[in-house]
C-alpha cells in the first residue's frame, strides 16, 4: 500500500461533526431513552457490507467521542486498506444509549469518505500502467473539501488545488474576458505570485503554442475528442504536462489514458461517488470479550 497522505486537521472538519450531531440528536435519543436501561452497557462493530476502500476512522472515533467521552474505541482496520464484506472496521464498547445514539452520523460520514475513495481506486486501477495519475477536481460536497479531497488520496488519486487561492486555473471563461490564451497567460506571469503554478484551458494546438509561448505551465484538454487528445500528445507531451478532463466516465478513463496525456481530472470522484455500505451491529459480550483475549 501506498504511502498515505496526511489526514487534514480536526479544525478543518470537527465542526461538520458538531454539525451532524446536533441535527441528528435535537434534545436526544428518545428510543434509545424509551427502550434502554441507563447502565447498560454494550459492545458493537462498525463492518463493511461490500468490498470498499477504508477512509475515514478517525472521524468516526471523533463522532463517537464527541457523544460520549467515556466510550472505548479501537480501530480494527488500517486507514487506505481494502475491507471484504462483512470485515469489522472499529469496535466500540460502553454505554449502549451512547453507541447507538452515534450510529447514523458515524456511518453517514464512513459511508461518504470510503465511498469517495473505494470509487477512486476503481479509477485508479482502470488506468494502471499508463504512468497517468487520477486527478481530483473542486466538485466536492460543500463544507467536505478537506474530507474529500483526503478521500481521493487515500484511493490513490492525486489532489488538485484545494481552491480558488493555491493556483492559477485560467478556464475558457477567463480566456474569453482577457481577450484569448496568450494574454491571459501573459496577465497571470506578470502579476501573480511566483509560487503559484499556472494552468490554462487551450482547445486548439494553436492555442496550446500561444499558452507555452505566455509561459503557461500545465495544460487542461477540456471535451476534447480522443483523436484531439492523441494529436496534442504526439507534439507537446514532451514539452508540458496535459491533463484531460470533461464528463469522465470508468468506462472511458483507460482509453483517455492511453492517448498520452499525463493526468485526467474527474469530477465524477466527488460528486458523482456512491456511498459505501457499512453497518453498525452490537456483538454478544461472549464474542466482544473472546475479541479482546
Amino acid at each position: 500500500m501506498a504511502a498515505l497522505p496526511p489526514f487534514p486537521p480536526s479544525a478543518t472538519w470537527m465542526p461538520l461533526v458538531e454539525l451532524a450531531l446536533a441535527e441528528d440528536l435535537g434534545t436526544g435519543d428518545v428510543t434509545s431513552a424509551a427502550v434502554l436501561p441507563a447502565d447498560l452497557e454494550i459492545a458493537v462493530v462498525v463492518e463493511a457490507r461490500e468490498p470498499l476502500v477504508v477512509c475515514g476512522l478517525r472521524v468516526a472515533e471523533a463522532v463517537f467521542l464527541a457523544v460520549d467521552p467515556e466510550l472505548q474505541v479501537e480501530p480494527l482496520a488500517a486507514e487506505g486498506g481494502r475491507a471484504d464484506a462483512g470485515q469489522p472496521l472499529i469496535e466500540v464498547r460502553g454505554s449502549a444509549r451512547s453507541a447507538l445514539a452515534a450510529e447514523r452520523t458515524v456511518l453517514n460520514f464512513l459511508g461518504r469518505l470510503c465511498g469517495v475513495a473505494s470509487f477512486t481506486r476503481r479509477f485508479v486501477d482502470t488506468v494502471a500502467g499508463t504512468g497517468v495519475a487520477i486527478v481530483d477536481t473542486r466538485k466536492t460536497l460543500p463544507g467536505f473539501r478537506s474530507l474529500d479531497k483526503v478521500a481521493v488520496a487515500t484511493g490513490g488519486g492525486t489532489n488538485h488545488r484545494a481552491g480558488l487561492y493555491d493556483a492559477i486555473l485560467i478556464k475558457d471563461n477567463h480566456v474569453a474576458a482577457a481577450g484569448g490564451v496568450g494574454p491571459a497567460v501573459k496577465a497571470a506571469r506578470a502579476s501573480a505570485p511566483p509560487h503559484l503554478q499556472i494552468q490554462v484551458e487551450v482547445e486548439s494546438e494553436e492555442q496550446a503554442e500561444d499558452a507555452l509561448e505566455a509561459g503557461a505551465q500545465l495544460l487542461l484538454l477540456d471535451n476534447r475528442s480522443l483523436p484531439e487528445l492523441r494529436r496534442l500528445a504526439e507534439r507537446f507531451r514532451d514539452r508540458i504536462p496535459l491533463e484531460a478532463t470533461g464528463g469522465v466516465r470508468l468506462e472511458q478513463v483507460r482509453a483517455l489514458a492511453e492517448t498520452g496525456v499525463h493526468r485526467i481530472s474527474i469530477g465524477a470522484l466527488t460528486h458523482s461517488a456512491p456511498n459505501a455500505d457499512l453497518a453498525i451491529e452490537v456483538i454478544p459480550r461472549e464474542a466482544a470479550e473472546q475479541r479482546r483475549r
